[in-house]
């Protein structure tokens, strides 16, 4: 299926979904060589494998690389790793289970309610200068900033502070790390941006252990649990994790409404967003290594493979959502999305992306209901975290 599947091509990346539906009709598990991953399509499995713990996000707290039949990292990424590795979406067992309980701490529904104000101010103070400006780039404009933002109240971030307008870019480099076989310029520019972040917030942390506000990195400080590693790669994660999902659905979701010459209804609005993170999902794959043998639709998956959970092919299953799975159903009122993932590492932002998403699709209804694109948007060449390079409006 390696002609089918080809996530280095222009083409796949426009459209990736009848590519799903083949290698759904074909089985269960395809290996896939060029990038040596198991690819798994159809929502029941990706579903039962986001939470089947023979699987991990890691394996070094099981395994030597030697005894996992995988190469060390490159000392030359090591500020990568270190970033990476501690943070809480590649942690497993117990140190995953001691951070996840003390950051969600973070994110209770009455915290995200707290926040609701001012992610809706934000959300209408980015949208009126956009219609201000009779339009621009919907992703520039509106769809980074918001979440940013958002990330860097509750993070305590100071606005004088010069780094905050390096938090998006710092961000876009680390990710690019996420990116199937990334290049060696890519892992350059992850490698600077990490140590560039982590030497920011180890200086903000030594700020606040001094004069403690009411930010979450005062709360982590208080807690007296996590290393400052810890802390740092918390913080990291809760940016690059906590505008993914916003930034790429507000744009692709505005394409797609766009091409479909369609719009929510302002009162249903909760429901189009699940609609929109299923139908064009931003995080097409999510990976996972298997720490003992699984076996799926006859096919014996081996301890130290790779699989590669496509929620974009998951979210368009007929088997999960009948005959209209590729059909865009604003008001579609059953509808279980692997958007946010599954299991332990079930996204802990997943409220406040939601909450951000209702605000501004509401504002730009609200104060754009003649909002129309400007220009055919060109793809990212990125395939996991999938968006565009920019949205050209009007007003």
């Amino acid at each position: 299926m390696e002609a089918v599947y080809d996530p280095w091509s222009a083409e796949f990346v426009a459209d990736p979904y009848p590519a799903y539906a083949q290698l759904r009709a074909a089985g269960r598990a395809h290996w896939h060589g060029p990038t040596r991953q198991w690819l798994v399509p159809h929502y029941e499995d990706v579903s039962a494998l986001l939470r089947d713990r023979r699987l991990g996000r890691a394996y070094t707290h099981r395994f030597t690389h030697e005894e996992f039949g995988r190469a060390a990292p490159d000392a030359a990424y090591e500020p990568f790793h270190t970033l990476n590795d501690h943070g809480l979406l590649d942690l497993e067992a117990a140190d995953h289970t001691r951070i996840r309980r003390l950051v969600s701490k973070a994110f209770t529904p009455r915290t995200v309610e707290n926040l609701a104000p001012t992610v809706r101010r934000l959300a209408a103070g980015l949208v009126g200068d956009l219609v201000a400006a009779g339009g621009g780039d919907l992703l520039s404009a509106v769809a980074e900033p918001l979440p940013v933002a958002v990330i860097a109240e509750m993070l305590g971030i100071p606005a004088e502070d010069e780094e905050r307008g390096r938090l998006r870019p710092w961000s876009a480099a680390i990710c690019g790390m996420f990116e199937l076989n990334p290049s060696e310029e890519t892992a350059r520019r992850a490698v600077e941006a990490s140590i560039a972040f982590s030497a920011y917030l180890r200086e903000l942390i030594a700020r606040r252990r001094k004069s403690p506000g009411e930010d979450l990195i005062s709360s982590l400080i208080a807690v007296e649990e996590l290393t400052e590693q810890e802390m740092i790669s918390t913080c990291v994660l809760l940016l690059n994790a906590g505008h993914e999902a916003t930034v790429n659905t507000t744009v692709n979701g505005w394409w797609t409404l766009f091409r479909q010459g369609v719009r929510p209804d302002p009162e249903k609005l909760s429901t189009a967003v699940e609609e929109l993170l299923r139908y064009d999902t931003p995080l097409q794959m999510f990976e996972r290594w298997v720490l003992d043998d699984i076996e799926l639709g006859g096919v014996t998956i081996p301890r130290g493979s790779e699989v590669a959970l496509l929620f974009g092919s998951a979210n368009r299953d007929p088997a999960r959502f009948g005959p209209t799975a590729d059909v865009l159903d604003l008001e579609r009122a059953d509808n279980p999305h692997v958007t946010f993932g599954a299991g332990i590492h079930y996204c802990l932002g997943a409220p406040l992306a939601r909450l951000e998403l209702t605000a501004v699709f509401g504002e730009l209804l609200r104060q754009a209901p003649g909002l129309r694109l400007a220009a055919e948007p060109v793809w990212k060449p990125g395939y996991v975290i999938r968006g565009f390079e920019e949205l050209l409006v009007e007003v």
